[in-house]
């Protein structure tokens, strides 16, 4: 909006160079001594005759008007100003939106395995440091692709007919189908949350106590080698603990019609009271898949105490249902 200013200066310079061409001009040619008309009445030339008739002036003999400048030029009569703030806050500026990545191809291989579990492998080397999501029925948690673009996990089955969704931040993904006919030989417990919530799944095999053989948690997981002799069952974690507000989910799988003993198993969801959810209200939730049969799904959010009671327990009761195991 700086032009018309400028404009308006570079003709005032060109008309002013104009003015001063002509008078310089005017002075040049009748201020010349030897022009009767512009001389004093008494003044006598000895080298000039007087004559009657003084020189005249043709058009010819003035300046010349340039051309850029011989059409009229339409000016504002005030000088526009437009001021720009140099301080537009950052907040205020559009976000970066991911765009899908075309010509990145994505592998999803899904391949059952002992224990009922089904070993994904995710392969996206053009992909390879970013954050994806893994979905199965209605569990999710996330995670990252290794720097190779590859990725191999075993995620325990919640459907005799497993759908399996891998899906990116940009919006690339893939989508697998497997069969886990060995569901039906299994008890499959999962939580799941959001962020760090500290909540914990924890099984007390017939009638164990917190930290002898038979308590089976995140720090006492056990491998599926343990539902292969009918010993007892496993946990798996699933997601990246190096993502902030990651999805997370803990299962615990027992063989229910394998089993060497019958009793009960005792299942519980705790969460410990610390500096990230004192004092505020979390969330999680609950799914259930009997021998194959139709998940169960709950919902759960309760007030965590306040930060006075940090290092303590809370224990959520009557939200799973203990399992009875028979003898077979």
């Amino acid at each position: 909006m700086s032009k018309p200013v400028n404009t308006y200066r570079r003709y005032a310079l060109a008309g002013a160079t104009f003015s001063c061409a002509v008078s310089i001009g005017f002075l040049m040619q009748f201020s010349e001594p030897g022009y009767a008309g512009h001389s004093p009445a008494n003044a006598v030339d000895p080298g000039i005759e007087p004559t009657s008739n003084p020189p005249q002036i043709s058009k010819s003999s003035l300046p010349v008007l340039p051309k850029e400048l011989d059409k009229e030029v339409s000016l504002p009569s005030e000088a526009v100003f437009l001021v720009v703030s140099r301080d537009v806050p950052i907040g205020l500026l559009p976000n970066e939106e991911s765009a899908p990545n075309l010509g990145c191809e994505i592998s999803l291989v899904a391949e059952p395995v002992a224990g009922a579990l089904v070993n994904l492998t995710v392969q996206a080397p053009c992909l390879a440091g970013e954050r994806l999501t893994i979905r199965h029925s209605d569990m999710l948690f996330t995670d990252i692709l290794p720097e190779d673009g590859s990725l191999s996990v075993d995620v325990p089955a919640l459907a005799e007919q497993s759908l399996f969704v891998v899906a990116f931040a940009n919006g690339d993904g893939a989508v697998v189908r497997t069969e886990v006919s060995s569901l039906a030989f299994y008890d499959r417990i999962v939580v799941q949350w959001q962020g760090d919530t500290g909540v914990e799944l924890h099984a007390l095999e017939f009638g164990a106590s917190y930290g002898d053989a038979g308590h089976v948690w995140r720090e006492s997981a056990r491998d599926v080698s343990s539902v292969a002799s009918g010993d007892g069952g496993f946990m798996t974690r699933l997601g990246n603990e190096a993502l902030k507000e990651g999805k997370f989910a803990e299962v615990y799988t027992f063989p229910s019609l394998t089993a060497k003993q019958q009793g009960a198993v005792t299942l519980s969801v705790e969460a410990e009271v610390g500096e990230t959810n004192c004092g505020r209200p979390i969330s999680a939730q609950s799914i259930e898949v009997h021998r194959g049969e139709e998940a169960r799904i709950q919902d759960l959010q309760v007030e965590m105490p306040n930060c006075d009671a940090a290092g303590e327990f809370l224990v959520l009761k009557n939200l799973l249902e203990d399992l009875k195991i028979a003898r077979n």
